[in-house]
């Protein structure tokens, strides 16, 4: 946990291939665009691939505007695994 608070999620912990494409989710989200059902690679710190099902959705204040983000992501590693066999 302490090794991940405060870091920037797409430099720190995205893999070169899909760093643009995951800021580009992100950065959508910010102008008011939501984004559903994103996929991508995450690795553990020991090296292990996990599959990251993404929404981000824009958080808007009382006036409107975009306030912030909020992303969830899901770990379907398995739920992969399991439809690739």
């Amino acid at each position: 946990k302490e090794e991940t608070i405060g870091k920037h999620l797409v430099s720190n912990f995205i893999t070169e291939e899909f760093k643009d494409s995951v800021q580009d989710v992100l950065a959508a989200a910010l102008s008011g665009k939501d984004t559903a059902n994103f996929e991508f690679p995450l690795f553990t710190k020991h090296g292990k691939r996990k599959e990251i099902l993404l929404n981000a959705t824009a958080r808007r204040g009382p006036d409107g505007e975009v306030t912030g983000v909020i992303g969830v992501g899901q770990d379907i590693t398995r739920i992969r695994e399991i439809t690739s066999e």
